[in-house]
């Protein structure tokens, strides 16, 4: 937003306003809030916020709509129809929790997703941020020339540097939103059975719960992990560059990601890596060079993994400087925001 404002465009930013509105204006970035629930049912409200975000295109006249994650997608393209802006962008910062469940409900959904998806992303441009969500669209029908491939949001070298590492236990941190989508139940059995080997290390779980999210897992859950000893349940931290410095091992074992921000800052601290070898997640992580990559949903592979860094210093510290190599060259917040500025540019053109 702040890039594309320096650029020269006027910003505005529709919004469900919760905290960080002032950090926004402070940018000379316009916010309108907006109420949207992504667990709203309620067929009339869905219907009301629909029909406010019609009046809020009409008043602000865009040349430009891009809509973020899932359901801002469906209702914002579907307001675009009304309002006809001449460009209209929607990126899909991974499929979310319809296309990672095994639940019943999300495979019924699923289909129907899929179908409504291919019509209205049809509709404008799509940015996806790893190339197996590339695929995904191109089998719903989307063409080519309506697809871009932009690798995630970025990441700021100044803010992320890496530090020496601390002396002490190793603290394997975990920096997720609390999902079991995330890997965090697999992360919690990985823990406690490394610890009955025997194996010295702290293991954190940094974040809150999402009740929005189908996925989201009980407070008290978390807290019983947290009673239990196994893990340490630090929530909700605004200070992650200091968070990361701490860490000897960072861990992300999700089922699927777009292009997972907790990677990338990862990476810019210089830390090593333990991830799934899933989309998003490998596209950040090149096995045995940065991190090891292990199969989704097992948890005993990623314990081994984690001893595997937890017992080598030496090895940590070497993927640790590849790590810092490779958000310079492939992921820098200027690099990102570059490719988006083009994009903007190409389809108003």
């Amino acid at each position: 937003m702040t890039a594309a404002r320096e650029a020269g465009y006027e910003v505005y930013v529709v919004t469900r306003v919760r905290r960080h509105r002032s950090i926004i204006e402070a940018r000379g970035i316009h916010v309108v809030p907006l109420e949207l629930s992504r667990r709203g049912r309620n067929p009339i409200a869905e219907f009301k916020v629909v029909a406010e975000l019609i009046r809020i295109y009409r008043a602000i006249r865009p040349d430009l709509v891009k809509h973020i994650a899932m359901k801002p997608i469906v209702y914002g393209t579907v307001a675009a129809l009304f309002t006809r802006p001449p460009a209209v962008v929607n990126y899909m910062a991974g499929l979310g929790w319809l296309f990672t469940s095994d639940s019943v409900k999300a495979r019924l959904l699923r289909p129907v997703m899929r179908a409504v998806l291919g019509r209205l992303l049809a509709k404008g441009h799509v940015i996806v941020e790893n190339p197996d969500d590339y695929r995904q669209m191109v089998d719903l029908g989307l063409a080519p020339a309506r697809l871009s491939l932009i690798r995630g949001a970025g990441v700021d070298l100044h803010e992320f540097e890496p530090t020496e590492e601390c002396d002490g236990i190793p603290l394997v941190v975990l920096p997720a939103r609390m999902l079991w989508t995330k890997g965090i139940g697999e992360f919690v059995t990985a823990a406690e059975r490394l610890l009955a080997e025997g194996v010295a290390a702290r293991f954190v779980l940094v974040g809150d719960p999402d009740p929005d999210n189908p996925a989201s897992v009980p407070i008290e859950k978390l807290e019983t992990w947290r009673r239990d000893g196994a893990i340490e349940w630090w929530g909700r931290r605004d200070d992650m560059p200091r968070v990361l410095a701490q860490a000897h091992i960072v861990c992300l074992p999700s089922y699927r990601e777009g292009l997972p921000k907790a990677l990338l800052e990862a990476a810019a601290a210089g830390k090593p890596i333990v991830t799934t070898d899933t989309s998003g997640c490998r596209d950040v992580v090149r096995h045995g060079e940065n991190g090891l990559l292990v199969p989704a949903a097992d948890a005993v592979a990623l314990a081994e993994a984690l001893k595997a860094l937890v017992e080598d210093r030496t090895r940590r510290e070497r993927m640790g400087r590849r790590s810092r190599e490779i958000a310079e060259t492939e992921f820098s917040s200027e690099k990102i925001t570059a490719e988006a500025i083009g994009l903007y540019k190409a389809v108003l053109s």
